[in-house]
């Protein structure tokens, strides 16, 4: 039976906003998301009966199997697509979980994307994409990759000219931070300040990594700061250590700072990291880059 492997890449948000509560209890959003090079590995195999079979190297990501992503992405690509053989799916975790880096929702992209693949059923990416948002609003970026301004609920993503490459170190401290909790504590009517999400845009076009890096803001820091006042401590070790930037990716807590040097970026993690360790607190450090597809 056919197998095949992915890597599936994580996200960043260079900028994030929230507009408004919706109706439907959803938020509008304006973001620019990003794809970093920090990936889960997949491994995917047919079968011959109908049954989707999950196994993840870590027994606390797995869950309630019936709520995890990959397994619902798979489960509506049989029952939408008529596909009539199982698959066997194998997951090695190295994104970290809930930590605002798109980790469930990469995964679930994988999945679809293998799917099509395997089965022959020839679904553009644009038609991924459609059949995704049901699932979850970042999937659909996590189908396309790259770099993309994300509106709606995230789902309308326009393509963007991808950033100058540069480090990337990567912070996830041993916290929690549902994305609910996060939205119902947002009070957007007191926020003041809100991302130049237009000027990131036009930095980006311009490929002026001081304009992103400069934009670099998140309105959910407004809740999670205050929480969670490490965030806050680790964006300031790592502008102090010659981030350009440094900023919470989605609802946190992973916390994400640019360098233009990647021997600067190995440096300061090796001083966060130890500087962490002698408070107690064991964080997930890592050293990457932004990732665009060729």
């Amino acid at each position: 039976m056919e197998k095949r492997n992915y890597r599936a890449r994580a996200k960043i948000n260079l900028a994030l906003d929230v507009c408004r509560r919706l109706e439907n209890g959803y938020h509008e959003v304006k973001m620019v998301m990003q794809t970093v090079d920090i990936y889960d590995e997949l491994e995917f195999k047919q079968r011959k009966d109908p049954d989707i079979i999950l196994s993840v190297d870590s027994r606390d990501y797995l869950g309630d199997l019936e709520n995890n992503l990959i397994f619902r992405a798979a489960k509506v690509m049989k029952q939408r697509y008529n596909i009539q053989q199982g698959v066997e799916i194998r997951l090695r975790k190295n994104i970290p979980v809930a930590a605002g880096m798109a980790g469930g929702s990469t995964d679930a992209a994988a999945t679809m994307i293998a799917m099509n693949e395997m089965y022959g059923l020839g679904l553009s990416e644009q038609e991924l994409m459609e059949t995704a948002v049901g699932l979850g609003a970042d999937i659909p970026f996590c189908i396309m990759q790259g770099t993309a301004l994300a509106e709606g609920i995230g789902e309308r993503l326009t393509p963007l000219p991808a950033p100058p490459q540069a480090s990337l170190l990567i912070v996830k401290p041993p916290i929690m931070v549902p994305t609910q909790w996060v939205y119902e504590h947002l009070r957007l009517d007191t926020i003041e300040r809100h991302p130049d999400i237009d000027g990131m845009v036009e930095a980006l076009g311009q490929g002026d990594l001081k304009g992103i890096a400069d934009r670099m803001e998140n309105v959910m820091e407004t809740v999670t700061e205050k929480r969670y006042p490490i965030i806050t401590d680790i964006k300031r070790m790592m502008c102090a250590n010659g981030a350009a930037n440094a900023l919470m990716s989605g609802s946190g807590p992973s916390i994400f700072g640019v360098f233009l040097e990647e021997e600067a970026a190995r440096a300061a993690a090796v001083y966060i990291d130890q500087t962490l360790r002698t408070r107690g607190i064991e964080a997930r450090v890592a050293v990457t880059e932004f990732y665009n597809r060729d």
